[in-house]
């Protein structure tokens, strides 16, 4: 038998679940609770690829501008070393990339425009391998690749981790240039 107590207890129970069910202050936060971490994943991700492209475009510019001074052999009549021509690139990067040890640079003078090798200098591991890098501009009419690589350094590491392409969580950006220098010198 049931005692008169457990019925006002049940009853007051299901009367409060009832108010607590139809009870709409609060729903916004918790709809917001619902898709908050998907918004911001997106937003964050979003960020970073601008972030990315903006990146590849300044360093595509500043190669593009520093190998001029090659292709017109400005470079090769001063006499620059790769530190000068780094520096050179440097200069072009308006201060948005940092020029230390995650600008690597390779210019290497060909023999025909098919030799261009421009492929990845990363290993199967996503490591960094820069040992076959070197600086010879070239003479007048001598065919010059030019690719500058920099290691940039994710803005969200975690939400980003799609995005890097290197062993150490980096992405890498790569601009690369192939010409025929013009007629220079004597």
């Amino acid at each position: 038998m049931r005692s008169p107590t457990a019925g006002i207890l049940t009853s007051r129970l299901q009367r409060k679940l009832a108010e607590w069910a139809t009870e709409r202050r609060g729903q916004t936060a918790v709809e917001f609770a619902l898709i908050a971490a998907p918004f911001f994943f997106i937003i964050f991700g979003l960020m970073e690829i601008c972030l990315i492209f903006i990146m590849s475009t300044v360093l595509e510019h500043a190669v593009s501008d520093s190998s001029r001074e090659i292709r017109t052999g400005q470079a090769q009549e001063a006499g620059f070393s790769k530190v000068e021509f780094r520096n050179s690139v440097c200069d072009k990067m308006f201060g948005l990339m940092g020029c230390d040890s995650n600008l690597h640079i390779d210019v290497k003078r060909l023999s025909n425009f098919s030799s261009a090798d421009l492929g990845s200098p990363l290993d199967a591991d996503g490591n960094f391998d820069d040992s076959s890098f070197d600086f010879q501009p070239g003479g007048s009419n001598d065919i010059v690749a030019v690719r500058v690589y920099y290691e940039w350094s994710l803005v969200t590491p975690i939400m980003s981790a799609p995005l890097a392409n290197m062993a150490n969580g980096k992405h890498m950006i790569q601009a690369s240039t192939v010409f025929r220098n013009e007629p220079f010198g004597d």
